[in-house]
């Protein structure tokens, strides 16, 4: 084993550009991974937080009555489709309006309680529900206004079954050539080293024993790939985590845990090993096999 660790170091040491170009090709990779991971992660919180939020609000006529509101309500849970049912008076909505405009007298001094609409906020266990409650809605004579806020999440899942599907193909295409461009290195050095392979296997040394130094190289520039991708790419994201929390305020997707950096990290070095150990048996493969 320490003979392994051994040889590997020398490999690594005699041909430090190729070693530096395998290195550079995983690191591109895992900074492709762990972007992408980080953005679908964010879509998907984006996603949850507008689903909880009221999506179809009804905006009632003056002459609506409290016992029609009520019913209304009633028969809204009897669906068994709506997770949350908000009733705003028109005081409330006065409350509201004035917290919004506090920086403008001007436009507080023009609105009263009477002018803003009473109104229902809703939301469904399920996007597709949306639709018909919003049409059943519209139909009833005490509604003035139906606001349907359905375009923005689906817009928005749109966008990140998109991302994800672009983010595995760009993956799958760089881990190729990943391996591709390892195993073009480790042939090259095992055919530098051919001689030295037969006189192994003319004492005796088993396909393991003479594969082993190179699967341990191949596992060395996957791991220290992984580990520089994802160093750039959650620095960078912890660098830009004031900026974004600004923009994206109101929205709890930022800091992530520090739990998640380890488990992509973990995930990274695992999918790392598992590419250099391809890497180098394809390379070594058929020298032993003659």
């Amino acid at each position: 084993m320490a003979l392994s660790y051994k040889t590997m170091w020398h490999h690594v040491r005699r041909s430090p550009y190729q070693a530096l170009a395998a290195i550079f090709i995983m690191a591109l990779t895992f900074l492709t991974v762990s972007i992408f991971t980080f953005l679908i992660l964010g879509s998907q919180k984006v996603i949850g937080y507008f689903e909880t939020k009221p999506q179809v609000t009804a905006f009632f006529s003056d002459s609506a009555k409290q016992s029609d509101i009520n019913a209304l309500e009633q028969q809204l849970q009897q669906t068994g489709k709506v997770s949350s049912l908000k009733y705003v008076s028109k005081d409330q909505a006065l409350q509201i309006y004035k917290e919004q405009n506090k920086n403008d007298p001007l436009l507080l001094e023009l609105v009263t309680s009477d002018i803003l609409p009473a109104s229902l906020e809703i939301s469904t266990y399920n996007i597709d529900d949306l639709s018909p409650i919003a049409a059943s809605l519209k139909n009833l004579s005490f509604v003035q206004e139906v606001v349907y806020q359905k375009d923005v999440v689906t817009t928005l899942a749109a966008w990140t079954n998109a991302m994800r599907e672009m983010g595995i193909a760009l993956i799958i295409i760089l881990a190729i050539v990943s391996i591709f461009i390892m195993t073009t290195i480790i042939s090259i050095k095992v055919a530098n080293k051919k001689d030295e392979i037969e006189i192994m296997r003319l004492i005796g040394a088993t396909n393991w024993y003479i594969s082993l130094p190179f699967m341990y190289e191949g596992m060395f520039y996957g791991v220290v790939g992984a580990f520089i991708g994802w160093i750039i790419a959650s620095g960078g994201l912890l660098y830009a985590t004031p900026f974004l929390e600004t923009f994206l305020k109101g929205i709890p997707l930022l800091p992530i845990p520090f739990w998640f950096y380890l488990e992509l990290l973990c995930f990274e070095l695992l999918l790392a090993i598992l590419l250099g150990v391809v890497s180098s048996l394809l390379a070594v493969r058929r020298y032993l096999q003659k």
